[in-house]
């Protein structure tokens, strides 16, 4: 099945670098720094991204956090975890926005 999405794909990421390659070099270097041990570890960190893909939907960033997670010694309960806490976030940031439409209703009926 074709989709819009291609895993391959992935593997092309550094050709973002041929328009600009100043600017790429700045993302590299940045990204590779943010990944790295810190006062999280490598481990927390792609949990984190893990988390994070799911919330962008990020076919690309799923696909690389998930192999990245399990690298790094995370268990597949874990990063189950990961995807549910994206999802409660996502989920209730819905719900709060839902204040909005509340806010509308109050003004309508004055």
């Amino acid at each position: 099945m074709d989709t819009y999405y291609k895993p391959e794909d992935l593997d092309r990421f550094a050709e973002m670098g041929e328009g600009n390659a100043d600017l790429w070099q700045k993302f590299s270097s940045y990204y590779a720094a943010v990944f790295e041990d810190g006062a999280l570890t490598e481990r927390e960190k792609a949990l984190i991204a893990l988390a994070v893909s799911h919330a962008v939907q990020c076919p690309y960033c799923i696909d690389a956090y998930a192999q990245a997670c399990l690298e790094k010694g995370s268990n597949p309960e874990e990063m189950t975890e990961a995807v549910h806490v994206a999802c409660a976030i996502r989920g209730g940031a819905s719900l709060v926005h839902g204040v909005q439409m509340k806010n509308v209703l109050a003004k309508l009926s004055m």
